[in-house]
């Protein structure tokens, strides 16, 4: 969204401008505070180097503690190359050393001097940026409250009616966020660093004190100072808006996949892998990406516990490759102990990465390991942003859940179950002296799924879920579930071979039957042919009895 009011001058900061809708007030002194360490330097030098190389406005740099060797050479580390600035009349240095010793404050003492040369230094380039680094030194030759007073603001006055963007860094004070305790009273933006230890673990955070004619973001935001210079990363909660996909993703194992109707996960899901330590978590939640790098998008992996050698060693025992993915640049492993930073360094570490290399799918393993950098509150919030940013963006994310028992609570340590769109909780059941693993998908919100548990199977062919063996003790897994299904098979075939007899028996019989029947038979054809005999025997006696009678008659008649 375009900024409304003040125009501003972008810093070129990672993540600031985007805090403050556009950098900071053009014109306008701001202040940047802090302790020791904390970054303020770099903070002016990026924003004067932005300026002069993308910005086309050039820039002077008054440094009042280091040469401007020393500020070069600095800088150098992070690729600046200032050298090349000065080389081309883009920026100025002008190292202006203050000694309390050598000076003294007579009558109307003033900063006339340091006016002639800044006035100097920005005609001779066309200068629109201006640093001044630290303001404590030049002030450190004063000793009158009233003159100091009056000269700092002049100084603001003098640098805001010239037109001048400019950033002035100071000291942390006692009570006060300047050691004078005025310059963030007389600046239009006033922007707080903190460099703070707590339980051994550093973390720098920023602050937008105030920051005249303009809305900003007021929160405590972490901010990372490394080989790519001085970035910050507004990671504050985001509101319910995410994108939601119908298209589905693959977990790469296809009976995992094929239990959820419609086959694999929405795409832009948050998917919680929870379970005892060897139940397979990191196996699955490499297959995911696996699957995603294999599909020709990009993957993200971000290890707590192992180092991407170590991880590629394990993945090949099940036949995955992620070597291969890591040289094509499809796959990134970012290993790092969970007490290596802060939370909240972690999770502007893990955003910026995200950032940078855009993938589809995310995986963290395991969250677990947050839990003791910080309190469960902690985690949990940091682990919420996360969660936001990545749904945000539709990108999918794995994330994986050590657990200590296996009771149904276990993946809620972190405050993250009830967030999750997906929850596959792994589990080492013991029977009869051997664990075997099994998985069960908890839920997938939006889709229809299986209820069962399955066997989860890891060997040199991938990953394999067996269909569940429903006994009359429950699901069976592993030796106890080939021993039932021996036995099943020698029930099986018994019962098929007393079938076998009983079969044989009763078609003997009918044989036997069908025997009788038909000696039967033919006992009453015979009984049937012999009184047919009979019979005709006895027509023909009759009828040769009435022959005979009638020539008797015939022979008496005669």
């Amino acid at each position: 969204m375009a900024a409304q009011g003040i125009p501003k001058s972008r810093t070129g900061i990672v993540g600031f401008d985007d805090l403050t809708h556009g950098g900071l007030p053009t014109g306008r002194p701001s202040l940047v505070c802090g302790s020791a360490g904390c970054g303020k330097t770099l903070f002016a030098s990026t924003f004067l180097i932005h300026g002069a190389r993308e910005c086309d406005e050039p820039g002077v740099f008054v440094t009042f503690e280091e040469r401007p060797v020393d500020i070069v050479s600095n800088v150098a580390s992070l690729g600046f190359r200032l050298d090349e600035l000065i080389a081309a009349d883009k920026v100025v240095v002008e190292h202006i050393s203050v000694d309390p010793s050598e000076l003294a404050e007579i009558g109307e003492y003033d900063l006339e001097g340091l006016f002639l040369r800044l006035e100097l230094a920005i005609h001779s380039i066309g200068a629109k940026r201006v640093v001044l680094d630290t303001i404590e030194s030049l002030f450190s030759a004063f000793t009158n409250p009233a003159i100091l007073r009056a000269e700092i603001r002049r100084l603001f006055d003098w640098l805001k009616d010239r037109g001048m963007t400019t950033v002035i860094t100071a000291e942390r004070g006692d009570g006060a966020l300047t050691r004078q305790g005025l310059e963030e009273y007389v600046s239009d933006c006033v922007i707080l660093l903190d460099h703070r230890v707590h339980n051994q673990i550093s973390t720098r955070r920023m602050r937008i004190v105030k920051y005249r004619g303009t809305a900003h973001g007021t929160n405590e935001y972490p901010f990372l100072i490394d080989e790519d210079g001085f970035s910050v990363l507004p990671v504050s909660s985001l509101g319910l808006d995410h994108k939601v996909f119908a298209e589905r993703i693959s977990s790469g194992v296809a009976d995992l996949d094929a239990m959820i109707v419609g086959g694999g996960f929405h795409r832009g899901t948050s998917i919680l892998v929870s379970g005892v330590a060897g139940s397979g978590k990191s196996t699955l939640a490499a297959s995911f990406a696996g699957a995603a790098c294999a599909a020709g998008e990009r993957a993200l992996y971000f290890s707590f516990e192992e180092s991407e050698q170590q991880t590629v060693r394990n993945m090949r025992s099940i036949g995955l490759d992620l070597q291969r993915w890591i040289d094509g640049g499809q796959l990134r492993h970012v290993a790092a102990r969970p007490t290596f930073y802060s939370l909240e360094m972690h999770l502007a570490v893990m955003l910026r990465e995200v950032a940078r290399m855009e993938p589809t799918l995310v995986v963290l393993d395991p969250i677990s390991a947050f839990l003791e950098s910080g309190d469960r509150q902690q985690v949990q919030a940091m682990l919420l942003r996360m969660v936001d940013y990545l749904k945000n963006r539709g990108i999918t994310a794995v994330f994986t859940h050590l657990a200590h028992s296996q009771d149904g609570d276990v993946a809620t340590d972190a405050g993250l179950s009830s967030l999750m769109d997906a929850w596959i909780l792994m589990l080492n059941r013991e029977v009869n002296g051997e664990f075997n693993r099994e998985l069960y998908l908890l839920k997938a919100r939006g889709t229809a799924h299986s209820n069962q548990v399955r066997e989860f199977i890891m060997s040199e062919s991938g990953l394999r879920l067996l269909p569940p063996h429903l006994g009359e003790s429950g699901a069976l897994t592993g030796t106890a579930r080939r021993v039932e299904e021996a036995r099943l098979r020698r029930v099986e075939t018994a019962r098929a071979q007393e079938v076998e007899r009983l079969r044989m028996a009763a078609d003997q019989r009918r044989r036997l039957a069908l025997a009788q029947i038909e000696e039967l038979q033919a006992q009453i054809e015979a009984s049937e042919l012999e009184l047919r005999r009979i019979a005709e025997n006895e027509n023909e006696y009759v009828r040769q009895a009435r022959e005979d009678l009638a020539t008797m008659e015939a022979s008496r008649r005669a």
